[in-house]
């Protein structure tokens, strides 16, 4: 099951995946919400998502897929070329984490490997995984909501826009500000954005 908030994209790997001789693709979904919903009725083995959607966002959708479906096997195709994602990635559960960029060579691979109960971190992520795993980090004390307020804080979205984005109200993005500047020592936006460019998440 294909999961991207792209149309484009999804059609890009569904002709990828098709194109394979041995697997092909049996539903795909718009968001995190549509995939939970969806997951039981489509029984895929691999699910294949993107993390950075409106709404729940991947993240999330890969903790609910799990509770309903707790053999399900999701490979997280994203973005986000940074460790910190991947680790949150697979501590929400994920079997593999696989960066767009390298998608179209390494897809097909990733997708059998964790179908076949294996793992899979392309090497570049493997290794600054294995090197933050080494250091305390302070940003693994944030929730995966407040991750995402960080994230877009950090990127200069504001809060109204985040509000509207997440669908929470601009008091609830204000609490979730709070407790990640608390949680970070940070005092303001601009120390926030620091914090991200340091842990590799945003480009300076």
């Amino acid at each position: 099951m294909l999961v991207d908030d792209h149309a484009v994209v999804r059609m890009g790997f569904r002709l990828l995946i098709d194109g394979a001789p041995d697997m092909r693709v049996v539903a795909e979904a718009a968001s995190g919400e549509d995939a939970v919903r969806t997951i039981e009725d489509a029984q895929p083995d691999v699910v294949v998502m993107d993390i950075s959607m409106p709404g729940i966002g991947g993240l999330e959708a890969v903790r609910r897929i799990l509770a309903r479906v707790p053999e399900a096997r999701v490979l997280v195709l994203s973005a986000h070329e940074d460790a910190m994602h991947a680790r949150r990635t697979l501590k929400a559960g994920a079997a593999g984490y696989l960066t767009k960029r390298s998608a179209a060579e390494a897809l097909i691979e990733a997708i059998r490997q964790v179908y076949q109960g294996r793992s899979f971190l392309e090497p570049q992520i493997a290794e600054q995984v294995a090197a933050q795993q080494a250091t305390s980090e302070p940003l693994d004390m944030l929730s995966e909501k407040e991750f995402k307020v960080f994230i877009a804080l950090a990127s200069g979205q504001s809060v109204q826009d985040i509000a509207a984005v997440m669908s929470l109200s601009p008091s609830t993005v204000g609490t979730h500000l709070y407790n990640i500047k608390q949680k970070l020592g940070a005092a303001n936006s601009a120390e926030l954005a620091l914090i991200a460019m340091r842990a590799g998440l945003l480009t300076p």
